[in-house]
């Protein structure tokens, strides 16, 4: 039962949320946790992070500023994870250059991760994250797969809960 409420509420979640135009404010404060609003407004930045990469070096969200970013927080384990892999790959390669993914791994055991990167042929960015990192918690992430987009600069532009199509039309949007 606790399993199938975390499914219902993590992985098919599909709520949209961010700070990215005058017309979506009164969305973000609606469904923004306050927290996360607070800090998105306070400096706009989205919160540094580092962690090891797939090859055990640290990876530094603040050095992939210059390009859009997609941190992307999902796991082995979330079937809408692994059902949104396909369409993640397509874009990839149709804005290849123009924006990069950062796969963070949630709540997998290491090996289980790895396994996944392998398998599903992941080529973007991946780094682990460990059970004592409080990035999920500076985030907010309430359900899986989370996708962020941070700017060039550093700042959130929007953040997108579950498998949700509007993530690919805001690509579309963005990098034509």
């Amino acid at each position: 039962m606790i399993m199938a409420a975390f499914a219902i509420a993590g992985c098919a979640a599909d709520k949209v949320r961010g700070n990215s135009t005058a017309d979506n404010n009164e969305q973000a404060a609606e469904t923004t946790p306050a927290a996360t609003q607070q800090q998105q407004n306070a400096e706009g930045m989205a919160p540094d992070f580092t962690l090891n990469d797939i090859n055990g070096k640290p990876l530094a969200l603040s050095s992939l500023r210059g390009k859009y970013v997609v941190i992307d927080f999902w796991g082995s384990w979330c079937g809408w994870c692994i059902k949104g892999i396909p369409k993640m790959k397509e874009y990839y390669a149709k804005y290849k250059g123009k924006f990069e993914i950062l796969g963070v791994d949630c709540n997998d055991t290491e090996q289980k991760w790895r396994e996944a990167v392998k398998t599903h042929e992941l080529p973007w960015l991946h780094v682990y994250n460990t059970r004592d990192s409080k990035v999920l918690e500076d985030y907010e992430i309430q359900g899986f797969p989370t996708k962020v987009i941070v700017d060039p600069e550093g700042k959130i532009f929007k953040t997108v809960i579950g498998e949700d199509p509007a993530f690919y039309t805001m690509l579309d949007e963005l990098f034509k």
